[in-house]
C-alpha cells in the first residue's frame, strides 16, 4: 500500500503513511518516529519547541511579546497583524547537526529557500519568528527526506544570548535510505539499446535515495531514448517506497519506448521563406536514417541562424510511411532588412567606415541582396552584392558582386571595376567544419598609378584581369573564434590572365598554417606561417594592386599598412613576388572577460618567385583583449624592432577577431 501526491516538495498525511514528492517523483513511506522531541536536560531558560507549538514568552529581553489571543480594548482586530506591529526585536538563528549531510547543495537550498535568513535583519515580533521557525524546521524535513535521510528528526529552541533571542534548529539526520530494488520495465523493448538505455539512467542498487540523482536519471534516459531512436517513447514518473524497518527503498521507473523510427519527410505549412525541399538540404539528416533528437536541435538553430528566421518550431509527427517519423517545421518570419555599419582604424590604413543595406530574403529561398559603401582615408568603394546561403546543401553560399573601388595605398593607387562570383563551403560556430572550400571567378579592369623603380617618376597602366580563385582549408582547432588547442592549414591559388600591352599569365599561391596550445586555463600560445609567391610573370608586369605586401595588423604588427619589403627611390613600398611572414603570441587571460597577449612578428617580402626568410623585419608590443560573447575585441601596440627609415616607432591596431 502506498500513498502518492505529486507538487513541489510537498508532504501529504493520510492513511497512516507519509508520502514525499519531488518535482516528477512519487515518494511513500512508513510513518517515521515523531522528528520533533523536547530535551529536559538543555540548560535553564533554553526552550524545546515542536514544529508546530508557538514560541514561549521571553521575559528576559526586557520586552513583554504581546498576547495574540486577546484583544485589547478599542483594538480593531480586522486589521492585519494589530498585535505584531508592537514590541519588535531583531533575532539570530542558527543550524546544528548538518554538517554530515552527504549533499553539497544541502546548505545553499536551505539557505536559499529560509524564512528565518529571509528575515534575519527585520524587527519581528513572537509570533512571527515562530511562524518562521515553524516553516524551516518543515523546509528541513523536506530537504532531508529528498536526499534520503527519512529518519531525521529537527528540533527548534530558543535561548537569549546578550539580550537576543536566538533560535536553534537542531538537526539529527539519522541514517541515509538506500535503494534495495530498482526496476525498470519497459527497456527490454528497446532491443539492443536496453543495455546503454539502462546505463544512461544510471540509478542502481545500494546507491543512495537521492531525489537529484533520480531526477536527472530521467532527463538523461529522456534524452537518451530521444537519441537512439524512439520519438515517441513516454516515461513515467518514478515511485519511491521507503521501508523504514530496513532503511531501504524500492525504485519503479515505467517506460512505454514506442517503437524505433527512422526519418521520413520534411513537411511545412506554405509560407514565404522555405519549402520542405529547401529546409530538407539544410538538415544534417536524410530520409531513411535512424532518428535522433539532436538533429532536430540543430536544424532549429540553423533556421534561425539563416536571419530571415525569428522561430522555428520543429517536431516529430507519426510518418506516412510505416516506420517512419515526419518532421513537422513551422516558422515565423524575421524582419528581413539590415542596416548596418562598422568603423575601425589602423596605423598606416586610418580611419575607415563601412554601411552596409541588406534584404536578406528579396529572391527566395535565402536569396538577399546588399548595397554595400566603404568611406576611409585611403580606401573608397561601392558594391551590389547578391548571395544565396545554403545554395544546394548546407552552408554553401553562391556569391555574385558587381564593385567599384579607389584605393589610395602609399604603394599604388587603383581605380578597379570588377564583377565577380563564387562558391563556397563555409564553416560556422554552429557547424565548425574541418574542410571547406571556396571556387570562383573574377574579371576586372583596373586603373593603376606606382612608380618605376630605377627613376622614382610615376606611371599610370591600366590592366584587364582575369582570375579563377580557388582555396581550400582544414581545420582542427578546438573553437572557430577562439582556438585554445589544434591547428589550421589553408591554400589559396588564383591562375590569373593579364591584359596590358600584351596578354601574359601568372598564378599566385599563398600557404597558411596557425597552431594553437593551452599552457593552462588562462594562457595559450598561438603561432603562424605564411608564405607566398607568384610564378610566371616578373614582378613590374604584375599589377601592383595583385602583388604581395606585408606589414599591418593582420600581417606584422609594429610597422603601418604595407610598408614592410622593397622600396622604390621615394621610399615608397613597392611589393613583390613572394612573400615569408610568422607570429607567435601568448593569450593570458587576466580577470573577467579582459586578457593580455604579447607578441612578436617577422617578415619580409621578396622579389624573387621563392620566399626567403633572410633580410626579416621584426615587430614586437602588447595586445589587449575584451572576451565578448560574440568574439574576441583587440587592441593591438606594437613597434618596429629593426625600422627602415621613415617607420613610425608605435602602430596602434583595432579590430574583431583574433589576429589569427
Amino acid at each position: 500500500m502506498s500513498a502518492q501526491t505529486r507538487g513541489h516538495w510537498g508532504m501529504y498525511l493520510a492513511g497512516g503513511l507519509v508520502s514525499l514528492a519531488m518535482p516528477g517523483a512519487a515518494w511513500a513511506q512508513a510513518v517515521p518516529p515523531d522528528p520533533v522531541s523536547s530535551d529536559p536536560t538543555l540548560p535553564s531558560g533554553e526552550l524545546m519547541l515542536s514544529a508546530d507549538a508557538p514560541l514561549a514568552p521571553l521575559p528576559d529581553l526586557g520586552v513583554d511579546w504581546p498576547d495574540l489571543s486577546e484583544a485589547k480594548p478599542g483594538e480593531d482586530r480586522s486589521a492585519p497583524d494589530a498585535a505584531a506591529m508592537v514590541d519588535l526585536v531583531r533575532y539570530a538563528y542558527r543550524v546544528t547537526g548538518i554538517d554530515g549531510v552527504a549533499d553539497t547543495l544541502f546548505r545553499q537550498r536551505f539557505d536559499a529557500l529560509s524564512t528565518l535568513k529571509a528575515h534575519v535583519a527585520d524587527p519581528s515580533n513572537a509570533a512571527q519568528v515562530d511562524r518562521r521557525a515553524r516553516e524551516d524546521a518543515a523546509l528541513l524535513m523536506t530537504l532531508l527526506r529528498g536526499v534520503g535521510y527519512y529518519d531525521a528528526r529537527v528540533a527548534t529552541s530558543v535561548v537569549v544570548e546578550a539580550g537576543k533571542p536566538v533560535v536553534t534548529l537542531a538537526v539529527e539526520p539519522g541514517n541515509r535510505y538506500t535503494l534495495g530494488d530498482v526496476a525498470v520495465p519497459g527497456l527490454v523493448e528497446t532491443g539492443d539499446a536496453a543495455a546503454a538505455l539502462r546505463g544512461a539512467f544510471g540509478v542502481g542498487v545500494a546507491d543512495p535515495v537521492d531525489a537529484d540523482r533520480i531526477a536527472d536519471g530521467v532527463a538523461e534516459l529522456r534524452n537518451q531514448l530521444a537519441e537512439r531512436g524512439f520519438p515517441f517513447a513516454t516515461v513515467a514518473e518514478p515511485n519511491v517506497v521507503v521501508d523504514h524497518a530496513t532503511g531501504r527503498a524500492a525504485l519503479t521507473l515505467d517506460v512505454v519506448p514506442g517503437g524505433a523510427r527512422v526519418f521520413g519527410q520534411i513537411t511545412t505549412p506554405p509560407n514565404k521563406l522555405f519549402d520542405a525541399r529547401h529546409i530538407q538540404s539544410i538538415a544534417r539528416f536524410r530520409p531513411g536514417q535512424p532518428y535522433n533528437a539532436t538533429a532536430l536541435d540543430d536544424l532549429r538553430r540553423t533556421l534561425i541562424q539563416t536571419g530571415i528566421v525569428a522561430s522555428a518550431d520543429v517536431q516529430p509527427v507519426e510518418g506516412r510511411a510505416l516506420g517512419t517519423v515526419d518532421i513537422a517545421v513551422a516558422l515565423q518570419p524575421a524582419p528581413p532588412r539590415t542596416i548596418a555599419g562598422a568603423i575601425g582604424y589602423g596605423t598606416g590604413e586610418g580611419v575607415r567606415a563601412e554601411v552596409s543595406w541588406t534584404h536578406r530574403s528579396l529572391f527566395p529561398p535565402e536569396g538577399g541582396l546588399t548595397l554595400r559603401g566603404v568611406l576611409g582615408e585611403q580606401e573608397q568603394a561601392a558594391a551590389v552584392v547578391f548571395r544565396r546561403n545554403n545554395f544546394g546543401g548546407r552552408d554553401r553560399v553562391l556569391t555574385g558582386q558587381l564593385s567599384a573601388t579607389n584605393l589610395n595605398r602609399v604603394a599604388f593607387q587603383a581605380t578597379t571595376f570588377s564583377l565577380s562570383g563564387s562558391l563556397e563551403q563555409q564553416t560556422t560556430i554552429f557547424f565548425q567544419k574541418q574542410w571547406t572550400w571556396s571556387v570562383g571567378a573574377e574579371l576586372a579592369a583596373s586603373d593603376e598609378r606606382d612608380v618605376i623603380v630605377a627613376t622614382g617618376a610615376s606611371r599610370r597602366r591600366t590592366f584587364f584581369i582575369a582570375a579563377l580563385p580557388t582555396s581550400l582549408s582544414y581545420d582542427g582547432s578546438d573553437d572557430l573564434l577562439n582556438p585554445a588547442n589544434g591547428f589550421r592549414l589553408g591554400v589559396r591559388v588564383s591562375p590569373e590572365l593579364s591584359l596590358q600591352g600584351s596578354a601574359f599569365s601568372y598564378a599566385r599561391v599563398q600557404f597558411d598554417a596557425s597552431a594553437y596550445r593551452a599552457v593552462d586555463a588562462r594562457v595559450v600560445i598561438a603561432g603562424r606561417l605564411r608564405l607566398g609567391t607568384i610564378l610566371g610573370a616578373p614582378r613590374d608586369a604584375i599589377a601592383p594592386s595583385r602583388r604581395f605586401y606585408a606589414g599591418g595588423g593582420a600581417s606584422v604588427r609594429g610597422y603601418s599598412f604595407q610598408a614592410i619589403g622593397p622600396r622604390d627611390p621615394n621610399n615608397d613600398p613597392i611589393g613583390g613576388r613572394s612573400l615569408t611572414e610568422f607570429s607567435l603570441e601568448a593569450r593570458i587571460k587576466v580577470f573577467g572577460p579582459f586578457g593580455l597577449v604579447p607578441f612578436f612578428d617577422a617578415g619580409n617580402i621578396y622579389t624573387s618567385e621563392l620566399p626567403g626568410f633572410g633580410g626579416l623585419e621584426y615587430g614586437a608590443g602588447l595586445g589587449v583583449r575584451y572576451y565578448s560573447s560574440f568574439g574576441p575585441i583587440r587592441i593591438d601596440v606594437g613597434t618596429p624592432i629593426n625600422p627602415q627609415a621613415g617607420d613610425a616607432r608605435v602602430a596602434v591596431y583595432v579590430s574583431l577577431g583574433q589576429a589569427f
